[in-house]
């Protein structure tokens, strides 16, 4: 499709007579891109009968129906939930059914690497998959501190190191730790609850 656009693109600047300006951030390759360009234009042919058939066709399976909205919907969610779990990522995007989203997800995914900007993309979704394992491991590693004792609420021992803080005593922070357990460390907005 986008080589069908491209050369649409190309013959159309040709009959406008169009003259690619010479881009001076490319420095010692700004002559060669504009000479590229231009040759772009200079042969380009209209579209067949046949190819104009194929892109209307083409432009018809796209998701049409997806705006630029929803699909950074879609993208925030996959770095909230990690690109695994479409049940949430579903409830995230607005306005669209579950089949909806598993279907644009599986298209998403098969052909990401054809964006632009895809790198920047990944980069954000795997941060967020980073920060959704980052909070597993230290939920395990709540959850086998707390195994190991009968009565956390009196037992837990915190190890401090050298630089203990004078403003909390140990009690205030078993408590917490302990509450931040029972509520549940994965939850959303359990430090909103632990005030």
């Amino acid at each position: 499709l986008f080589e069908l656009l491209d050369q649409e693109i190309y013959y159309y600047r040709k009959s406008l007579g169009y003259k690619v300006p010479k881009n001076l951030e490319l420095g010692p390759d700004a002559s060669k891109q504009q000479k590229e360009e231009q040759r772009k234009i200079d042969e380009s042919e209209p579209l067949t009968e046949e190819e104009q058939q194929e892109k209307e066709t083409l432009l018809t399976h796209g998701f049409t129906n997806w705006s630029k909205r929803d699909f950074n919907q879609f993208i925030k969610a996959n770095e909230k939930y990690g690109r695994d779990d479409i049940e949430n990522i579903a409830k995230d995007v607005e306005g669209k059914t579950p089949e909806e989203v598993m279907e644009y997800s599986a298209v998403f995914w098969e052909r990401c690497h054809e964006l632009q900007d895809i790198d920047r993309i990944m980069a954000q979704i795997e941060r967020g998959e980073a920060k959704i394992q980052r909070r597993a491991s230290i939920k395990r590693a709540l959850d086998a501190k707390m195994a190991r004792y009968r009565a956390p609420f009196h037992q837990l021992r915190i190890s401090y190191g050298t630089n203990k803080g004078k403003n909390y005593m140990e009690d205030e922070d078993r408590f917490l730790v302990c509450m931040l357990h029972k509520l549940g460390f994965d939850r959303e907005n359990v430090y909103e609850e632990l005030r």
